[in-house]
């Protein structure tokens, strides 16, 4: 994601006992046609009318009425001189009783900016449903740890919302579990687009919990880094080379994270192969190869290539439900309805 962060070096059972123990599930209300919806933008600034019309659209098509952040549609010269404002913005749709959703418009770079200023709270009196991925990673995570909402990692209201994200994500806010997620039918089985590929055999069962690699490694060693003891761990990523990869899954593994939860889901990776620059030239593997060294001694079942991240066709994923996973039928299986 073309962003660096150094990382404390505090153990991760310090953190835990740091952050406590886990809240409480908390899930929030099942939206309906006619709900009104929050658009906001923690991350990366939104200015373009044309997006911010695509923005309106979005939420338009899926028959919800819209409140728009203050924040959305303005350019700070700088982004640390926005942080009150997203902030506010974030505060101002939990707060609001008509908002029953709230939509980040998108990614980019700019949540961990704002953890240490949240009001959990407040939103954990206030639960609502709350979309998003990639740099919204940091949201997720930090509002699950604090206050046991259920988040929705998918689509923003600037991504695709192709046909298949469509029916993913209306199956992941309805009031029954999604059940068996898969990748689109191929067109071609002999050269698959989207292939999925057992990295360690096995099954599991336990609560989803991950996001976006590079803001999951961005929170170690912090009181929003991610509990995944005997949880199922998802991890997606774009625009990272393999020795990126294998640097921040080092770390992971390194903190105890793999030996630790219950299973291990790979998102598909986008563009995520060597190039022709320094590091590349002394470590020129593939992702495939760094997935089968970093998890060759793990114990847990392991699968790569579902479609959790940065692809046109995304598949929306509930923190915090009781999932299932299958790694030799490279299957997850949303147990449980991720809204009341």
């Amino acid at each position: 994601m073309k962003r660096r962060e150094f990382v404390s070096a505090v153990p991760s059972a310090a953190i835990a006992a740091q952050s406590g123990t886990a809240s409480p599930i908390v899930k929030p209300r099942m939206l309906r046609p006619g709900d009104t919806v929050g658009l906001v933008s923690p991350s990366t600034f939104v200015a373009d009318p044309n997006q911010l019309q695509t923005m309106l659209l979005t939420a338009e098509m899926f028959g919800w009425k819209t409140k728009v952040g203050k924040q959305v549609g303005r350019r700070e010269a700088k982004l640390g001189d926005s942080i009150p404002a997203r902030i506010e913005d974030l505060h101002t749709m939990f707060a609001d009783p008509e908002v029953k959703g709230i939509i980040c418009v998108r990614g980019g770079y700019g949540t961990p900016q704002l953890l240490d200023g949240i009001d959990y709270e407040l939103i954990r009196k206030n639960p609502k449903l709350m979309l998003g991925y990639s740099d919204i990673t940091g949201l997720h995570l930090a509002i699950h740890q604090k206050t046991g909402l259920v988040t929705f990692h998918g689509p923003t209201g600037l991504s695709p919302f192709t046909e298949f994200s469509q029916n993913w994500f209306r199956r992941s806010i309805d009031n029954k579990p999604m059940g068996v997620l898969g990748n689109p039918t191929e067109r071609n089985p002999f050269r698959p687009q989207h292939p999925l590929r057992t990295v360690k055999g096995g099954k599991a069962r336990g609560r989803l919990i991950g996001g976006n690699l590079t803001l999951v490694s961005c929170l170690m060693g912090t009181p929003h880094e991610p509990d995944v003891r005997s949880k199922i761990f998802f991890l997606e990523d774009v625009g990272e080379e393999p020795y990126r990869i294998d640097r921040m899954l080092q770390q992971l593994a390194l903190a105890g994270k793999f030996d630790q939860c219950a299973g291990v889901i790979i998102g598909e990776c986008v563009d995520c192969g060597p190039r022709e620059f320094q590091p590349s030239i002394t470590f020129n593997y593939t992702l495939g190869e760094v997935l089968d060294r970093v998890f060759a001694k793990v114990k847990v079942p392991v699968f790569h290539g579902l479609l959790i991240g940065h692809t046109a066709d995304q598949i929306t994923l509930p923190l915090g439900v009781m999932a299932a996973m299958d790694a030799d039928r490279k299957e997850l299986i949303i147990e449980e309805a991720a809204v009341s």
